[in-house]
C-alpha cells in the first residue's frame, strides 16, 4: 500500500514545482533567441511598457546626487542652533542604537521607542561628544529596539551613516 501511496504524494507535491519561480514573482532564465527574434521581442515588450505603465517622476536622490551634503536639506542656522548647547539639561531617557532613516526625509529628528508622544529632545553620540537637538517621534515597539535618525542628525553628531551608532537620548525642556 505504501508503495503506490507514496510515489503519489511525492508526484502530487511536486506537481508545481516547475512554476515555483513564477508564484515568486522571480525571473527565469530566458533561452537564448536569434538576435531578429530577441530585437522584435525587446521592442515588443518596451511598448507594451510605455502603454502600460507612465514615466515615473523624477526621485530627489536622482536628480540633486546621491552624496550625503546634497540630501542635507538643513540650512547653516538651522544646524548652528541643534549644535548650541542646551539651557538646561533635560531628563535623560536613556540609549538607543540608531540607524540611518530615511535621507529624503527632511528635518532633525529621531524616531524611537524611547518616547510615547513627539517632543523636542536631544542625541549625543559618546563616541565623539558632539549633540544636537532634534524632533523625538514615537516609534512602536519595545524601549530596547533599535531607532532610525535623520541624515542632517547623525552628521552633526559625528556618527557614521553607514553603521549602528549608540546615543544618548534626553528630553529637552
Amino acid at each position: 500500500m505504501t508503495r503506490i501511496i507514496l510515489p503519489l504524494f511525492i508526484v502530487a507535491a511536486t506537481a508545481g514545482c516547475s512554476n515555483l519561480a513564477e508564484r515568486f514573482g522571480m525571473e527565469t532564465a530566458q533561452p537564448e533567441q536569434a538576435p531578429a527574434a530577441a530585437a522584435s521581442a525587446k521592442a515588443s515588450v518596451d511598448a507594451q511598457a510605455e502603454v502600460a505603465a507612465p514615466a515615473p517622476a523624477a526621485s530627489p536622490i536622482a536628480t540633486s546626487g546621491a552624496s550625503a551634503e546634497a540630501l542635507d536639506t538643513t540650512t547653516a542656522a538651522e544646524r548652528e542652533a541643534a549644535t548650541r548647547a542646551p539651557a538646561s539639561a533635560g531628563a535623560t531617557l536613556g540609549t538607543t542604537v540608531a540607524s540611518l532613516g530615511s535621507a529624503t526625509e527632511p528635518g532633525l529628528w529621531l524616531k524611537t521607542p524611547l518616547v510615547r508622544s513627539e517632543q523636542p529632545g536631544r542625541v549625543t553620540n559618546p563616541a565623539t561628544g558632539k549633540s544636537a537637538s532634534v524632533t523625538l517621534i514615537p516609534l512602536d515597539g519595545p524601549a530596547t529596539a533599535g531607532s532610525r535618525m535623520s541624515l542632517p542628525a547623525l552628521r552633526l553628531i559625528g556618527a557614521s551613516l553607514t553603521d549602528l551608532t549608540t546615543v544618548e537620548v534626553s528630553a529637552e525642556s
